[in-house]
């Protein structure tokens, strides 16, 4: 399974990169405007850090401003990956976007019904928000497993992102169902390092060390 972050903080991308475990980065307005950044600079610069697949989401709404808006942001990197709303717009958008090969991620995807369409029109990859369908009290693992079976039915070519995710254990099932990638924020990313026994081994291993360098007299 493929890692991305859900972010536009280049620190935190930076770090997710040297740790050597990060393949691309999801990103959406909101995110950029919390970094305060010019918003074409801000991707131009997530892509030289990742060298993977960036998505930066377009903010029309109409399928032609869509289109126009997305060859604009293809120009910035050839990692850019289009992030299109999964509207009746937003699905004859990638459609068009898919014949000029360009890159999309169809986002704000809830259902599996969705996920199909932005598959049939030619999605390079569908992001169901499992987060936020549990804020509604629905399963969103339960809409993401299905998402999975329906693309290993008909051997679709679309990837899916598990996105919205909220902890680890939403990382875990993903991995499981054989979800493609995961993107996540950099909190959850850090947490899937933690595990208790790992800290008391460490500490263990280090108080012995301490020990034995004693006995041997400092060597």
């Amino acid at each position: 399974m493929k890692i991305f972050l859900d972010t536009a903080n280049l620190d935190e991308i930076r770090k997710g990169v040297e740790w050597g475990i990060v393949d691309g980065v999801t990103t959406n307005p909101t995110l950029i405007a919390r970094e305060k950044a010019p918003f074409k600079e801000r991707v131009k610069e997530i892509c030289q850090l990742v060298k993977g697949p960036v998505s930066a989401e377009v903010t029309a709404l109409d399928w032609k401003g869509m289109v126009e808006e997305a060859k604009e942001l293809a120009k910035i990197d050839e990692h850019v990956v289009i992030k299109i709303p999964l509207t009746p717009d937003g699905i004859r958008a990638i459609k068009a976007l898919s014949y000029e090969g360009i890159k999309t991620n169809a986002t704000l995807v809830f259902s599996p019904m969705q996920a199909i369409l932005a598959a049939k029109a030619g999605a390079t990859y569908v992001s169901p928000f499992i987060g936020r369908v549990d804020d509604v009290s629905s399963d969103g693992l339960k809409m993401l497993e299905e998402i999975v079976i329906i693309f290993n039915n008909y051997a679709f070519d679309t990837e899916i992102i598990a996105a919205s995710i909220r902890h680890p254990m939403h990382v875990v099932e993903a991995a499981l169902m054989g979800v493609d990638i995961a993107t996540m924020p950099f909190t959850v990313l850090e947490k899937l390092f933690k595990h208790p026994l790992t800290d008391i081994g460490i500490e263990r291993f280090m108080k012995d060390w301490e020990e034995y360098r004693k006995i041997m007299g400092g060597e």
